[in-house]
């Protein structure tokens, strides 16, 4: 029988995928991050996940998408509970490149708009005139 001393019981601890995208708060229900493990939007360490059950361990990268963006993350702690914001923060960091609006975007409105810019709007809602 080995001991626990000799190597051959040192994997490192891990934390299902689907609970750790939950406590790292990316998602507001853990039934919501297992839907996106099971449509085969994440990503560990380069290598598609296809259960939520599968084991995520500190250092391992995450790509998955988030609304509209996609998302890069190292895994810097598995954490034990789902707690405040700050809290989840410390459990991951992030290497998501930071985007930029593209050229046709619309730009946010500042304030309220005032006479002309609400007509600029409904002219460009407007089809073309024949």
């Amino acid at each position: 029988m080995p001991s626990p001393d000799d190597g051959a019981n040192t994997a490192k601890p891990g934390l299902r995928a689907d609970k750790w995208l939950w406590q790292a708060r990316f998602f507001k229900s853990r039934s919501r991050a297992a839907a996106i493990v099971e449509a085969g939007h994440l990503r560990i360490n380069g290598q598609r996940a296809v259960k939520p059950s599968q084991t995520v361990r500190v250092g391992d990268t995450l790509t998955f998408v988030q609304e509209r963006d996609v998302r890069v993350v190292r895994v810097l702690a598995l954490g034990s509970r789902r707690g405040p914001a700050e809290e989840a923060r410390q459990l991951y960091d992030d290497l998501t490149p930071p985007s930029e609006p593209s050229p046709g975007a619309p730009q946010p409105l500042r304030g309220r708009p005032d006479r002309d810019a609400r007509r600029q709007g409904r002219l460009s809602r407007q089809g073309p005139l024949e």
